[in-house]
């Protein structure tokens, strides 16, 4: 009887012992499954990425132009903005230097305020 009785408490330890080693087992294939899963969704993020760079890529292209282009007009537009400040300054001139040269010359001499304002305090 006691035989049998440790007998049956050894099939139980080894139905235990497999029964672990199975719990493990399914433990390390749910581990391999969700980081292949993760590996494959970062593949998928990845690609889907790329498109995404791509369209915006066409897109741009499409309704902006090139980098190229782009800095093309706006270096046609500030030379044009450059030759209109130029015409400017080019009709103007003289305007402005009969201008400056009249206010030097023209001097129509007068008393400072304050000097109307000392005189009445008697302080000068």
């Amino acid at each position: 009887m006691a035989g049998h009785q440790t007998q049956g408490i050894q099939q139980l330890l080894q139905a235990e012992k497999r029964a672990a080693e199975k719990v493990a087992e399914a433990r390390k294939r749910k581990v391999r499954r969700i980081k292949q899963a993760r590996d494959e969704a970062q593949i998928e993020i990845e690609a889907y990425r790329r498109e995404r760079e791509r369209q915006f890529r066409e897109y741009e292209a499409k309704h902006m132009g090139s980098k190229e282009d782009v800095a093309m007009k706006i270096d046609k537009d500030t030379e044009a903005y450059l030759k209109n400040m130029e015409k400017l300054v080019e009709d103007n001139k003289e305007k402005v230097i009969e201008d400056l040269i009249s206010l030097c010359v023209d001097i129509t001499p007068e008393a400072h305020p304050n000097y109307f304002v000392l005189r009445t305090f008697n302080k000068i």
